[in-house]
């Protein structure tokens, strides 16, 4: 009885963490795999994102669903578990190049490996 009482509420967290909404259309530029020498930032188009900064000698990483934008912003988490990425420079090319400036940093987009 235990076990089962323990096993709903975690169920529901599980189902939850999963929950990240798609990525909108007027938004897929920032779909790819974006990074720097001290950053590195996933969102894929069903609303994942995995984040890891090394900054002043400690790491900061998140995995969690898109809660959604913001203007360029936009927030990750579940309910009060979440964070606010802010975006000074949406996506953009220079010479065939993506970039975006998240919280004050430079990323370069990966080129797809298709």
């Amino acid at each position: 009885m235990k076990k089962q009482a323990l096993f709903v509420p975690l169920f529901a967290l599980a189902v939850l963490a999963g929950c990240g909404k798609p990525v909108p259309k007027e938004k897929l530029a920032y779909v790819g795999e974006w990074q720097e020498a001290n950053m590195y930032l996933l969102i894929t188009e069903d609303g994942s994102v995995t984040y890891k900064r090394i900054k002043n000698g400690s790491t900061t990483s998140i995995d969690g669903p898109l809660k959604g934008f913001e203007g360029d912003n936009f927030d990750v988490g579940v309910g009060p578990m979440a964070t606010t990425f802010v975006v000074d420079k949406p996506p953009y090319q220079v010479g065939g190049q993506w970039k975006m400036v998240v919280d004050g940093q430079e990323l370069i987009k990966t080129p797809d490996a298709s």
